[in-house]
């Protein structure tokens, strides 16, 4: 999720967390609910989030205009004042500006009393989520690095030249562009370096030990946006193409918009591949994107599929976020690569759990063993944090995987033990296989 001015407060707060799909064959219900309370004591690995608070600019690497919010992110919706009752005992059953600055001031009591680790710890406790993976720009020093591993960014190593042509395209760039300019040049201050280094095979170098670094410093993945600039298609240039547009252009002029093209795929490749040798795991955006430049045919991830099926990178695991969405469909036959993983962060977000039962169904009963959850948990503002939206995708998941299952098992598609296998699999396993260790 982008860091978004959309105001998620709710005009009423009773729970919707019942049956997620409405099933009157005999002894759906009692297997619904026999299922959800054995799903609700697996302890989750959350494999995508953005854990912090609404002032940490290290959240995310990106920002995004405004925009029109789906249904489920409207005011109307609900929801997240159940969140804020179970999460802070909010007292309240309605959004009016008092009540919802009593929510404020009540996280900002609960932010001093439970200092340091505290905070977000007691958070995944309350949610029984034992790890999320914490896409960040760097690690705050309120998250406790024993529960939240850290996923940086790379994508500003594909931006080193004037970078005008793509900030002029239209007003989402104007605003993504800059921010990858400022990472980079703070990268460079990382690597004590005051300017971009003379030749390409020193750049590659200086990207190189940023990679080293983060990675000693609790690094485990590295995770691409670049959808938010281009497709997804990467084609596979020679490094000599690469390095020539560098060598012309790093000091002064402007690229063409195919002189970026061909460095951008070379540099995404080369990310790849260094990630194989460090035993980092990648993640990529491949979903819908917010502002309203979003280019969805490009950001399609079957775009992605000459570099997972390319054998050079068999030493890399890579996770497709928020599971191809809208192309879900489509992107769980990309799993049938051993090392491609698809997560469904963001759909439990944005899918309400009768919706995201069909998804978990089709995904669990081709490929059960490469599907994970994700939370997209943000801080999308002081009242609506990474708590509310964080709660909203567990318990979206939590009973969109007790549905999805309990019509398996009636449908004879598989046995209860299977399903509280693939249960299992689902919210904790399969992730937890992902960074376990270093492929051979």
């Amino acid at each position: 999720m982008r860091r978004v001015t959309i105001a998620i407060l709710m005009a009423c707060a009773s729970p919707l967390w019942g049956q997620a799909s409405p099933n009157m064959a005999p002894g759906y219900q009692q297997t619904y609910d026999r299922l959800l309370q054995q799903i609700r004591q697996i302890a989750i690995f959350d494999d995508h989030g953005h854990p912090g608070f609404a002032d940490d600019s290290d959240v995310d690497a990106m920002a995004s205009p405004p925009l029109h919010s789906s249904l489920r992110l409207r005011l109307e919706n609900p929801e997240l004042i159940a969140a804020s009752k179970d999460l802070f005992d909010y007292p309240y059953s309605d959004n009016s500006p008092e009540h919802i600055k009593w929510l404020i001031a009540k996280k900002t009591e609960l932010r001093q009393t439970y200092s340091g680790y505290q905070y977000f710890d007691r958070l995944l406790d309350k949610l029984n989520v034992a790890t999320m993976m914490a896409n960040r720009v760097a690690m705050g020093n309120y998250l406790d690095p024993k529960r939240f591993r850290w996923v940086f960014f790379v994508d500003s190593f594909l931006f080193p030249l004037d970078n005008s042509e793509l900030t002029a395209r239209n007003v989402d760039e104007s605003v993504y562009v800059p921010l990858q300019e400022k990472k980079l040049k703070r990268e460079l201050a990382q690597a004590s370096l005051s300017s971009l280094p003379e030749s390409f095979s020193a750049y590659l170098a200086f990207v190189t030990k940023i990679l080293e670094q983060n990675r000693s410093h609790g690094g485990v993945s590295i995770k691409f946006e670049i959808a938010y600039f281009r497709t997804l298609h990467f084609d596979d240039p020679p490094e000599a193409a690469a390095a020539a547009i560098y060598n012309r252009y790093h000091a002064t002029g402007k690229p063409s918009a195919a002189e970026h093209a061909v460095f951008e795929d070379f540099m995404f490749r080369f990310l790849l591949r260094e990630a194989g040798r460090l035993h980092l795991a990648v993640q990529i955006h491949t979903a819908a994107g917010t502002g309203d430049f979003f280019i969805i045919t490009g950001g399609n991830v079957l775009n992605l599929e000459n570099v997972l099926r390319d054998p050079r990178y068999n030493n890399v695991n890579f996770v497709l976020l928020h599971g191809g969405y809208p192309f879900q469909e489509q992107a769980i036959w990309l799993v049938a690569r051993e090392n491609v993983y698809l997560d469904s962060s963001l759909m439990g977000l944005y899918l309400y759990p009768q919706d995201l039962a069909q998804v978990l169904r089709h995904w669990l009963l081709l490929y059960p063993d490469k599907v994970v959850f994700g939370s997209d948990a943000f801080p999308f503002n002081d009242a609506i944090g990474a708590e509310e939206s964080d709660w909203l995708a567990v318990e979206s998941a939590r009973t969109a995987l007790a549905a999805a299952l309990a019509e398996m098992i009636l449908h004879g598609e598989v046995t209860e033990k299977q399903a509280i296998q693939f249960a299992h699999g689902y919210l904790h396993d399969n992730a937890a296989r992902i960074y376990a260790e270093p492929l051979q």
